[in-house]
């Protein structure tokens, strides 16, 4: 599996989210997201409604109709109703099912310690159970660059 690390700098989740996960639709890829909370998973709904106003990106959490028809289902459970090869997890989301997707998607707040620090704990995880694992960080512009 590859297990590739976002450490947002510059831009919050709010506004990376939705751009790495256009990344995945456009790849023509299929998308779990999994949050911390149900209020968690009710705001990104929102956001993902909201964030482009010259775009859709088609997507849904429970009772938004049958799973199967969101490209991209947002979660707080340990679930993949949709057919899902990507995991993204949010809120230092860390599910034992995890590695039965192709890629994982680790996204965490740069500005909190503990964040990064549970984070660096989930990276020595993945590269020890014998992941590829990636690092990205933001780069000024709100993009992502590969490091160390």
């Amino acid at each position: 599996m590859d297990y590739n690390f976002y450490h947002l700098q510059r831009a919050p989740l709010d506004r990376a989210l939705p751009r790495l996960l256009q990344r995945v639709a456009d790849g023509g890829l299929r998308a779990v997201v999994m949050a911390g909370s149900r209020e968690r998973i009710e705001h990104l709904n929102g956001v993902l409604w909201t964030f482009d106003a010259e775009s859709f990106l088609a997507h849904g959490a429970a009772g938004d109709g049958p799973p199967e028809a969101q490209p991209i289902f947002l979660t707080g459970n340990e679930e993949n109703p949709n057919g899902s090869t990507v995991l993204v997890l949010v809120d230092g989301a860390d599910p034992a099912f995890k590695d039965t997707f192709d890629r994982c998607l680790d996204m965490f707040d740069g500005n909190d310690a503990v964040a990064v620090s549970a984070a660096r704990a989930r990276w020595t995880t993945a590269k020890d159970a014998g992941h590829t694992v990636t690092y990205w960080k933001q780069t000024e512009t709100g993009g992502w660059q590969e490091a160390g």
